[in-house]
Formats: structure tokens, sequence, C-alpha cells
């Protein structure tokens, strides 16, 4: 390994892709993620006071996050882990603004919208991509995990938008949500669209459906939901979650070649 791949010590390795393989599992544990990030946060801020809540929730996904930028490469479980504190993190931000402050749900999805295309902007503008199989030093790790959170939190909002501002509820909101997923997904495979806009427009829209579909699950009846409680919803999909990452962390199928390796491969 060259000395050039040790000289930021503590962050992430230059060099070393930084995140897994987009695969069926991939989305599978993404949405599973947006999921128990809205489960978890509601349940928190509904058994302890909301400001320490949120305290704990924003500790857990900063140790999840140096965790991630300390690891030499991508590795399952920490990349995971941090992908669940910004779940649960990016959900209590979009839903403080909205309690604590009264900003209304249109307003605050339109300002985490600008939020990412800025760092969507700054991104493109400082490393020339936004591929995700591109994220080998620590400065597009940095644009990577900014434009992951403004994602969570711009979905927390557009999913309450519809769910609760447009009163359609938790079921039809999941159903719109999981509708238009299947857009970019069609774009992709069959016209051959963008790698990078599909990805990224399918990553916004897992954060919508999967909390739209926890609350439908956690919410009382009267509150169109199925009334089965915040804590056993988050612990299910929790336990979910940990089973694929396992998963994920013993098979490495998930584990994109190094440019070295791919370079390899091609010449065999």
């Amino acid at each position: 390994m060259s000395s050039a791949r040790h000289s930021r010590p503590g962050l992430t390795t230059a060099g070393a892709l930084r995140v897994p393989q987009i695969t069926a599992v991939f989305w599978l544990v993404k949405g599973l993620s947006t999921a128990m990030g809205e489960s978890v946060s509601d349940y928190l801020v509904g058994v302890m006071a909301p400001p320490l809540a949120v305290l704990l929730g924003f500790a857990a996904f900063l140790a999840a996050l140096v965790a991630q930028f300390r690891a030499a490469r991508y590795r399952a479980w920490t990349y995971w882990s941090a992908v669940a504190g910004v779940g649960v993190f990016g959900t209590m931000a979009a839903d403080v603004v909205h309690v604590a402050v009264g900003v209304p749900y249109a307003v605050s999805s339109l300002v985490y919208a600008i939020a990412l295309a800025a760092v969507f902007a700054s991104w493109r503008a400082t490393e020339k991509t936004l591929s995700v199989h591109s994220i080998d030093t620590p400065r597009r790790e940095a644009f990577y995990w900014a434009a992951v959170m403004a994602t969570f939190a711009m979905g927390t909002a557009l999913g309450d938008l519809t769910a609760v501002t447009a009163h359609l509820g938790y079921g039809p909101s999941a159903v719109l949500f999981a509708v238009l997923i299947t857009i970019p997904a069609a774009g992709r495979y069959w016209l051959r669209w963008d790698a990078v806009l599909t990805f990224w427009t399918a990553y916004v829209i897992t954060r919508p459906l999967g909390a739209s579909i926890a609350d439908g699950l956690a919410k009382p009846r009267s509150s169109s939901g199925l009334g089965w409680g915040d804590g056993p919803v988050a612990l299910v999909l929790a336990l979910l979650i940990a089973a694929l990452v396992a998963y994920l962390a013993v098979s490495r199928s998930d584990v994109q070649p190094e440019p070295a390796e791919q370079l390899e491969t091609v010449r065999t």
C-alpha cells in the first residue's frame, strides 16, 4: 500500500472505496433503515424529553459517522450504522423544525431540497462527479454523507407532507412513493437513464416510502395506522437490518473491487 494511502491517519484512507456496491440488498437495507429511523425517532421522543432525545440521536449519529470515517475502507457494520444514525437524527431534525419551530412541511421540504441541491452543486463543482463508485477520499466522503443527511431530512418532510398535510394517510402515502420509486428504476433498467441521476432520485424516495410504511404500522388506528407501536416496529426493523448487515459482513458480496482489482480482473 502506497504512502499516500496513509497520509491522513484517523480519516478515510485515500484511494479506498468507502460505500457498498449497489445491489438489491443495498436497497432493502436502505429502505428498512429509513423505516427504522422514523420509528426509533418517534419512540425516543415519546418516552423521554424531546431535547434529550434529539441530543442522544445526534450523539449516536456523530459516533457512528466518526467510526465510519476512521475505518480504512468500506465495512458493512460501520457503514450501515452511520446510515441508521442518519435515519434517526435526520428524522428528528425534520420533525423538530416542524413541531418546535412551527415550520410547515411544505416549507421544510423545499428548504431541505435547496440544501441538497447546494450539496450536489458543490460536490459536482469540486469533484467533477457525483458517482457513489468514486467515494475514495475524505472530501468525497464528506460530500456523500452531507447529501445522505439532506436526503433523509427532505424525505422525512415529504412523507409527512403527503400523509399529514395533504391528508392522504400513511397507507396511500406509501403507495404513492412506491409508485414513484419505480420511475427511476424503470428509467435506468429499460431506458438507460443516467445512473447517477436515477440512483439519487431513488435514494431520496426511499426515505418517505420507508417512513410512511413505518408510521402506517406503528401509529394508532385513529391516525390511519395499524397501532403496533413505535417501539415494537423499531425493534423488528432493527433485527431485520442486523441480520442483513451480518450477511453482508460475512459474505462481502457488496464490497466494491478496488481500482487495482478491477484492472486485474480485466487483464485476466
